[in-house]
């Protein structure tokens, strides 16, 4: 173990041997996951949950070794980065369940585009993460925009913009359209096939560009947040890979409950522009030593308090929540219509 951590990259606690066997185990875990989702079937809540404590305790055990070989310091940024992406992925799987409603995937297929999803995914956060640390090294300026990108991101998610998916106007979806014939059912895990002597797309195929083109948003804001957290790219790319691997068993966990956190997107807003100020901040104490620095403990104590008051208000509002009586209807009525269940804009 001792040999991983020789000769550490500038600005990152890794080694070219801790690279390498982080990225090998993704690879592996991913190439699991291929496995368990070569036969099409739904997921059931007992094997969702089960695939979700184990992705739960994979980051607990990464922490704990970072706790071990590099101190106290690294450990909090890994898991204050993980809480953040993690909270973040969460908001993503309300959209993906948009996108799967609005291409009809056959549940026993879901698993399958949202693996798609986190394999494009993991792609597109590698080349941001690299973009990010490439920008950082450039300059301080890099910290002022990402902070602005964040904050302009909660006043977005405050007001609701991203919680509309109208597939119709997906640039990558009406491209695929015009060029490709696209079948008018599914054929199962088969993206491409031969109709009539030429090549057409499934919708599977449609759903998996739809996905991949709802990434590139994701990663926009999840790795300025994560960057906020820590500047090691090591750090930040094992947070988006701990955070992603686990999305698809947490989709199927969440589906029902999803809907019922109507204040998420309220405990978003509020993170990512805590994040996103104490960007600036970073930025400003850089020119003027007297600003002060918010700590990454005292960021890890708002988020964890956030999400549980979010959470607790959104179980409180559902629960109390009661159908607008209609014009006409008898007072005795027993059985009255029930509650929409979407979250508030």
């Amino acid at each position: 173990m001792g040999t991983l951590l020789v000769a550490p990259e500038q600005g990152t606690i890794a080694s070219p041997g801790l690279w390498a066997i982080t990225v090998a185990g993704l690879v592996l875990l991913l190439a699991i996951d291929v496995v368990l989702t070569r036969r099409p079937h739904e997921v059931r809540m007992r094997e969702a949950v089960a695939w979700s404590v184990f992705y739960l305790v994979l980051p607990v055990g990464f922490c704990a070794y970072l706790w071990g070989a590099f101190g106290t310091g690294t450990a909090v940024d890994f898991f204050t980065g993980y809480v953040v992406e993690k909270s973040l992925s969460v908001d993503n799987l309300f959209v993906f369940m948009l996108l799967l409603s609005a291409f009809a995937v056959p549940r026993e297929l879901t698993q399958r585009v949202l693996l798609y999803g986190i394999i494009g995914a993991l792609v597109l956060r590698a080349v941001f993460i690299a973009l990010g640390a490439a920008a950082l090294q450039s300059g301080t300026w890099a910290f002022l925009l990402f902070g602005a990108v964040l904050i302009a991101t909660a006043v977005k998610v405050v007001k609701g913009d991203d919680q509309e998916v109208d597939v119709s106007s997906m640039r990558s979806v009406r491209l695929l359209r015009r060029f490709v014939p696209v079948t008018g059912d599914y054929r199962g895990f088969r993206l491409l096939v031969r109709e009539q002597g030429r090549l057409a797309i499934t919708p599977l195929a449609l759903a998996t560009v739809a996905v991949f083109a709802t990434d590139i948003v994701f990663a926009v804001d999840s790795v300025p947040a994560v960057y906020g957290v820590t500047e090691d790219p090591f750090l930040v790319f094992a947070t988006n890979a701990f955070a992603l691997l686990g999305l698809r068993a947490l989709y199927f966990v969440l589906r029902g409950a999803l809907t019922k956190l109507r204040h998420l997107n309220y405990g978003l807003a509020a993170i990512l522009a805590l994040i996103g100020v104490k960007l600036v901040l970073h930025w400003a104490h850089g020119l003027w030593a007297w600003v002060p620095e918010i700590p990454t403990l005292a960021s890890l104590g708002v988020i964890v308090a956030v999400l549980l008051t979010v959470t607790l208000t959104s179980l409180y509002a559902d629960r109390h929540a009661t159908p607008a009586p209609e014009a006409g209807d008898d007072a005795g009525s027993p059985d009255p219509e029930p509650a929409d269940a979407r979250r508030d804009a």
